[in-house]
């Protein structure tokens, strides 16, 4: 009796007591706080430590392609490696356009004197001209004339006259002439007329310009065209008439005048070709008379005393 009193008395007091002992053990065992910087922190280390893998393998693959582009082009001697990929290195060797384009083409040589291009012809302009009389000629006599001969390039020639050209009743329309030379593998002359952007009434000499002659000065017997109009025309020329002479002259010669239409000249020497040019502003029936001198002043050449050149027009 007295014990289940005492069983009694003790139970609600119990029963607080371990109630109060299991808060206070859940208080106890509350879990710590999430070690949030930490966590980060080793986030960013391991970001870091990928970014650096993957950078340390691209760095890897730039370094293998100079590799392989060296020994494609045979510089090193050695050859390629299987584990150097090779197509792309192919792709990167090859010229790009810009460079290509930046490359000049070869063209002809200038005129010894800004004076032997005329009437607002630019150099340019007359190299140009220069091409299309060459790809004229053989375009029209390549596969026509057994004894075609190739005229070359225009990088073979030196440009030593551009000038207006005058029509008339052989050739109509306005344009320019262009004479250019060359001195191998074939001596050459060669005398076109370019209108409307075209090459037209190509006239050329090939071999040595003095031939047989032992005279100090040669006139060029075939370039009458560049001094004249059509014997069609004659006494009725289109004026004012811009004029040119051209030949050739020997080392010993220093000075050659042209006298033509009531005025006198003095040509342009240029590595053995003289040019010289005017303007007609009358009809004319003779010639024009050329006269060459050595370093002294003495008269060497007078065509005048040439037999073999022709003092009047046709």
């Amino acid at each position: 009796m007295s014990g289940e009193n005492q069983g009694t008395q003790d139970g609600p007091d119990f029963e607080d007591r371990v109630r109060t002992l299991l808060a206070g053990d859940a208080s106890a065992l509350r879990p710590s706080p999430v070690p949030y910087p930490e966590i980060r922190r080793r986030g960013v280390l391991e970001r870091r430590r990928r970014r650096l893998g993957v950078t340390g393998a691209a760095l890897a693959t730039l370094v293998a392609v100079p590799v392989g582009a060296y020994a494609i082009g045979g510089g090193g001697g050695g050859a390629v490696s299987p584990a150097h990929p090779v197509p792309s290195v192919r792709t990167s060797a090859r010229p790009s356009p810009s460079v290509s384009a930046s490359v000049p083409v070869p063209g002809p040589a200038r005129p010894a004197t800004a004076g032997q291009l005329l009437d607002d012809i630019t150099f340019d302009r007359a190299a140009d001209g220069l091409d299309r009389c060459i790809a004229y000629n053989k375009a029209n006599h390549v596969a026509k004339d057994p004894a075609y001969r190739d005229l070359g390039t225009a990088a073979d020639y030196r440009i030593v006259l551009a000038m207006k050209a005058t029509g008339d009743a052989n050739s109509p329309g306005d344009g320019f002439s262009v004479v250019a030379v060359r001195a191998k593998p074939t001596p050459a002359r060669l005398i076109c007329t370019v209108k409307d952007g075209e090459a037209q009434g190509l006239n050329t000499s090939l071999g040595d310009p003095f031939g047989d002659s032992l005279t100090a000065l040669v006139p060029d017997m075939n370039a009458g065209k560049l001094h004249q109009q059509s014997y069609l025309d004659k006494g009725h020329w289109k004026l004012p008439f811009r004029w040119g002479v051209i030949g050739s002259y020997r080392s010993s010669v220093s000075k050659v005048t042209v006298s033509y239409g009531g005025s006198t000249r003095q040509a342009v020497l240029d590595h053995g070709w003289f040019v010289a040019t005017g303007t007609l502003h009358r009809q004319v029936t003779e010639a024009p008379r050329l006269r060459g001198y050595d370093g002294s002043g003495k008269l060497v050449y007078d065509s005048d005393q040439d037999d073999s050149y022709e003092k009047t027009l046709p």
